[in-house]
């Protein structure tokens, strides 16, 4: 092309010439235009990749799902019965509800030695009774949500050994006992100290037998009684020697109270300290009614020892023939009868020791708050 350009002027290029110098310069544009498309483009895809790579986050929408609240599960309830080893039932006896995850709850067996404890939380649960006298039991079980559950009888042994906290020193543990029991009062004024609920007491000596007596003879309820026997004699003119009016009413109270003194003094401390006896009644609370009832009945006649055993209740069967033979010294002498008042005395003091046990043993706690404190911290 460059030939024909320079011989321009003078002569026309060889058409061969023409094609080749076109066919060239089409190469050269298309390699130019090829080079100024593509290669700016690799060479930028080349820096980019060699350059790091910078992602801006983009920001995102959290949304928060509260999720349904969890239904609690459905209460249950357990429910049982205590028995001793010949399956009587067994009352009053402390049942103790431990479920996991709750606290712990406590309840006394009913009269037909049934109890229940409702709404309880499903799981696993243990179950502890106790009562006087018995070795405790456990029971353990898994309520379901829901159920209505019922234990197997809890069958209740006589514990082979009683632990008692001595300090050293027996007579500070029975003074201990005795303090309770001088707080013992049926509705809350009648005393009621020669019971007690301990299953297992420390014999008393004879100082605490003769303050157990005097105690309750300077009560203001013995007072209280003597005088209202005196007052039914005086209008019934019982004891006719006496007499009438003022004087004749405070010969019956005189005497009234001399046989509360006597019988007390003789046959709960004097004579129990002679013969080394307990003048108490020990509540037993455990066991048929029929065998309770014939223990408190037994109760007049037998007694338990200072040192454990069971025995003659010389003491109150004897005391009270000496009571009833003192009262012929105070009794006016037409009332007198000597062998039969004596014995006639002698039988209303052993019934009246048999009455009152059996109302020990079935009523008499019920209504005496300290005694029901006293028997729960025991069982």
């Amino acid at each position: 092309m460059s030939n024909c350009l320079q011989n321009s002027a003078s002569s026309r290029c060889d058409p061969r010439l023409l094609r080749i110098h076109h066919s060239a310069w089409s190469l050269a544009i298309t390699v130019l235009v090829f080079v100024g498309l593509f290669v700016p483009q690799l060479s930028h895809s080349q820096d980019n990749s060699s350059a790091p790579t910078s992602i801006t986050a983009q920001p995102s929408t959290e949304t928060t799902v509260n999720p349904a609240p969890a239904t609690p599960p459905k209460p249950g309830s357990i429910a049982g019965t205590v028995v001793d080893k010949d399956g009587d039932v067994v009352p009053n006896a402390v049942v103790i509800l431990n479920v996991a995850g709750s606290p712990s709850r406590q309840l006394q067996s009913a009269g037909d030695g049934s109890f229940i404890f409702a709404s309880v939380t499903p799981g696993a649960f243990e179950l502890e009774v106790k009562s006087p006298g018995f070795a405790a039991q456990t029971q353990s079980g898994v309520l379901q949500a829901g159920e209505d559950y019922t234990a197997p009888p809890m069958q209740l042994v006589v514990a082979t050994t009683i632990e008692v906290e001595v300090n050293g020193n027996p007579a500070v543990v029975a003074e201990e006992q005795i303090h309770v029991e001088e707080k013992q009062r049926v509705l809350g004024f009648i005393p009621n100290f020669y019971v007690s609920y301990v299953p297992d007491p420390v014999p008393l000596n004879t100082r605490q037998k003769f303050q157990l007596g005097w105690k309750s003879t300077i009560d203001p309820f013995s007072f209280g009684i003597a005088a209202f026997i005196a007052g039914i004699e005086q209008a019934d003119n019982e004891f006719s020697g006496y007499g009438q009016g003022a004087q004749g009413y405070a010969k019956r109270f005189g005497a009234s109270y001399a046989d509360l003194v006597s019988g007390t003094f003789i046959g709960g401390a004097i004579l129990p300290s002679l013969f080394k006896q307990d003048p108490r009644y020990f509540y037993k609370g455990t066991g048929s009614r029929k065998s309770r009832f014939f223990y408190a009945v037994a109760s007049s006649v037998i007694c338990k020892g200072d040192n454990g055993h069971w025995q003659p209740n010389y003491s109150n069967m004897l005391g009270s023939l000496a009571a009833g033979g003192i009262s012929n010294l105070y009794y006016p002498a037409s009332d007198r009868n000597g062998v039969g008042l004596t014995f006639e005395n002698a039988l209303i003091g052993i019934g009246g020791s048999a009455a009152s046990a059996v109302a020990q043993e079935f009523f008499l706690r019920k209504i005496t708050p300290h005694a029901s404190e006293r028997a729960s911290g025991q069982n």
